[in-house]
Formats: C-alpha cells, sequence, structure tokens
C-alpha cells in the first residue's frame, strides 16, 4: 500500500494546484475545514496544521492559539506565507516546508494537530498517522477531514477505476476508512472519539481520535511483548 504515491508526484502536482486551489477547492472543501478547526479549538492552545497547503484556513483560527502550519509544496506554503503577511496573522507562529511522515518536532510537543484532505495525498498514511501520534500529547487530538472510499456499489467501482488518474493529480480516492481503524489498533495509543459524514455528499469524514496517556496504551503493549 506504501508508496503507491511518491513526494516528487505530490510536489509536482500541488505545484500545478497552487495557483487555482483556493477557487476550485475553496468551496468543496469549506464544511469540512471549518468543522475540522472547530473540533480543534475545543481544546486549543498549541495547534499543528499538517497540509496547510495555500493556508486558506488560516484566517479561521482564533488568534487565541499559537499555529503552525507544515506543507510538503514550496508553492502553497509561498501562498500561506502571502495570507500571513496579507492578514497580520500574528498567531501564527511558523510555516514550514516539511514531509508529515517525519516531523520535526519533540514528542508530545502539540495540543491538537489538525490534517485536512491530507492522509490520502501522502506516500504512506500509517508513517504520517505515528508522526501524528507522536508529537501530539496526552490526552490530545488527531484530528482528520477527508475523503474515504465507499465500501460498496457504484461508487466504489468508480473509485477504483479512477485511482491510478488519480495518483497522478496527488490523493488516492479510494482510500479506506479500515486502513484508519487497522491503523488505529495497531497503535494502541489512541482511541477513535468521533467519525461523522461530512459535506458534499456524505463523501468526506471528520475522524477524531485521542491520543492516550502512556498508562493506558501499557496493558497492550506488555501483551505484545510477552509479559
Amino acid at each position: 500500500m506504501a508508496g503507491e504515491i511518491d513526494n516528487s508526484t505530490v510536489v509536482k502536482a500541488y505545484a500545478r494546484w497552487a495557483p487555482v486551489y483556493d477557487l476550485v477547492f475553496g468551496k468543496v472543501f469549506e464544511r469540512g475545514r471549518r468543522a475540522s478547526i472547530a473540533a480543534a479549538e475545543r481544546i486549543g492552545g498549541r495547534i499543528l496544521d499538517v497540509g496547510i497547503g495555500t493556508g486558506i484556513s488560516l484566517t479561521d483560527y482564533a488568534r487565541s492559539n499559537s499555529l503552525v502550519g507544515v506543507d510538503y509544496s514550496e508553492a502553497m506554503l509561498r501562498k500561506a506565507q502571502e495570507r500571513v503577511c496579507e492578514h497580520k496573522l500574528d498567531h501564527v507562529a511558523a510555516l514550514a516546508v516539511m514531509d508529515a511522515q517525519r516531523l520535526g518536532f519533540a514528542d508530545a510537543y502539540f495540543d491538537v494537530i489538525v490534517a485536512q484532505y491530507v492522509i490520502t495525498a501522502v506516500p504512506d498514511p500509517e508513517q504520517c498517522l505515528d508522526e501524528f501520534a507522536r508529537v501530539v500529547r496526552p490526552g490530545g487530538e488527531i484530528i482528520l477531514v477527508n475523503h474515504l472510499g465507499a465500501e460498496q456499489g457504484f461508487r466504489r467501482v468508480f473509485e477504483q477505476a479512477f485511482a491510478p488518474v488519480a495518483r497522478r493529480l496527488g490523493w488516492r480516492p479510494e482510500f479506506a476508512w479500515e486502513r484508519l481503524a487497522g491503523w488505529a489498533a495497531r497503535h494502541g495509543g489512541v482511541r477513535l472519539i468521533e467519525r461523522r459524514p461530512m459535506p458534499p455528499l456524505g463523501h468526506f469524514s471528520l475522524i477524531r481520535f485521542e491520543r492516550l496517556p502512556e498508562r493506558a496504551a501499557m496493558p497492550r503493549e506488555a501483551a505484545m511483548s510477552g509479559a
């Protein structure tokens, strides 16, 4: 499953999208963006927004938060930096080019991780999720909003057929919920607290995981080690 998309494909795809991304996807993804931000701000504090892109969501965050945005695409981040300057967004502590699969932050550094429309656009989603769980504090949340592939019916057939084209555009339309559920079960240090369908047409979902305290994860780790 890993390796279906590589970073060079992502960089090329989003360099093409950068000039028109807000126009093409701004309204389509708006409800999901706002829902993920609202969920993040119920915790607030130090927030990492992974895949910040052109920074279209930056103005929606309350200025009481401290926000860090990262993205693998320099072209997209240039747009985000322009938005920070234009709107004088002093709650944005930093914007950085960074691979979501290798985050350059200390363990448990953030209160919340937000990833909007990211998980289907990275080469190794499970490694990316491991990094989210590493850098969020116990009791904090990982908040995803993303397209999830249909489990059956015509939409599933279409997504499977469209997948080779979509990969050249930088994402996986057939990405299944089972991959997220399987990752959480294997990781053992997170628990699902919400899965909610989002517009348009319920083809997207808001998904929230809580990072468990270390003591809550220990029994599973002990069992796996044979203790």
